[in-house]
């Protein structure tokens, strides 16, 4: 049998067993914060993995505009019927999974003010080209949505 003083030494070393982990998670977390902040995240320039996920991103759209029928049609195998799914579309753009390279890629637009050989003649303009990214993809993303319905609704 365990004896009352074993029995409160037991609570007692958990208790500073939970103390300690506590303390250490609180100040990893706040470590963590601290270094990983939006106000620090957004003060830095593009790495160079954002720089290459917005390259392969634009070859991936460069290649479904070069490949639309083809990547924007889907037929039922042994001739079956075919139908145009905007998936494609939407996955080059970064719409479809948090693995594609545009996924959030505002984020990293709004980086590159942060470059150090940064042209600031140019930085207006490409800040109004990152606008014009954003209408357009949110409306391709609004169709290509609604495409997905167009069957179930053939008058409009």
């Amino acid at each position: 049998s365990i004896s009352m003083s074993s029995t409160t030494a037991m609570q007692a070393s958990r208790r500073d067993f939970f103390i300690r982990a506590g303390s250490t998670a609180l100040v990893t977390l706040t470590t963590a914060t601290i270094n990983s902040s939006p106000a620090v995240a957004a003060t830095t320039p593009p790495t160079a993995e954002e720089i290459e996920r917005i390259k392969v991103g634009y070859k991936n759209i460069q290649y479904l505009l070069d490949n639309w029928e083809q990547e924007t049609t889907v037929c039922r195998e042994n001739g079956g019927e075919c139908k145009r799914d905007a998936d494609a579309a939407r996955r080059a753009m970064g719409l479809r999974s948090t693995t594609d390279p545009l996924f959030q890629i505002e984020k990293v637009f709004n980086k590159v003010k942060y470059m150090e050989d940064i042209d600031m003649d140019k930085l207006e303009q490409f800040f109004e080209a990152t606008e014009d990214w954003n209408t357009a993809m949110n409306m391709s993303n609004s169709m290509a949505f609604i495409s997905q319905f167009a069957e179930y609704n053939p008058g409009g």
